[in-house]
């Protein structure tokens, strides 16, 4: 693990306490994206609603990390596009390699979220190859670059879908967690990528838990980074 990992980790286990996840979140509850992000952020949690219904479950969250990830991707490609017209600014490529920075911690993230929940719903046999397969995987073709495209003209724009999407995700897990919570904490957990990325849980409440804060994270860092232009 290395250190800003080993940093994201101790952040995540930290907010497990519900008084420093409230102290943690309050500074970004408030913030308000730009018109044009609020209108695609509803577009896309919309769709996803219409598609997987409001109540949380194990399927739709693998649909929604299996998209999750796409944004930071997309950041990703956006940063070496401007990068290619911009080597000769240094304060511009400073600026953007520390948002690489994060894109690249959070895809790791979203990544080990979607490869143990895919473990867990195809244990679980809860899952339709093409509401929770096929529909995401097109979904995320097309986001990937209306996501690059935004981030070109408008990189404010681009973090503040991002904010919307993790807000939802974070409401998300937090719900499911409340409702679900005595089953989950009776139910171990056992994963070999959760190992390799250096996460250490029991149980699937534990595991949830930490997917809800690590969106908490990315919808706070999100704000951050959109309010510095």
């Amino acid at each position: 693990m290395n250190e800003d990992t080993k940093h994201s980790e101790e952040l995540v286990h930290s907010l497990n306490n519900p008084a420093l996840r409230a102290e943690y979140a309050a500074p970004y509850n408030s913030y308000r994206p730009m018109f044009i992000s609020r209108i695609l952020g509803a577009l896309l949690i919309h769709s996803g609603t219409l598609i997987y219904g409001h109540k949380p479950s194990y399927a739709k969250f693998k649909a929604i990390e299996v998209i999750a990830r796409i944004p930071y991707q997309s950041w990703e490609l956006g940063v070496y596009t401007i990068l290619t017209a911009l080597y000769s600014n240094e304060r511009r490529a400073i600026d953007l390699a520390k948002l690489n920075a994060f894109s690249r911690i959070a895809q790791d993230n979203e990544t080990m979220h979607v490869v143990v929940l895919s473990q867990i719903v195809q244990r679980l046999r809860c899952e339709g190859f093409f509401r929770h397969t096929f529909i995401p995987f097109l979904f995320a073709f097309f986001y990937f670059w209306i996501v690059y495209i935004l981030f070109l003209f408008s990189r404010r724009a681009a973090l503040d879908l991002n904010y919307l999407f993790e807000s939802h995700a974070y409401a998300q897990y937090s719900e499911f967690l409340q409702n679900e919570g005595d089953r989950l904490k009776q139910t171990p957990i056992t994963s070999d990528f959760l190992a390799f990325y250096g996460r250490n849980v029991r149980n699937e409440y534990e595991f949830f838990e930490s997917i809800r804060n690590d969106e908490l994270i990315h919808r706070n860092r999100s704000a951050h980074e959109a309010n510095r232009y």
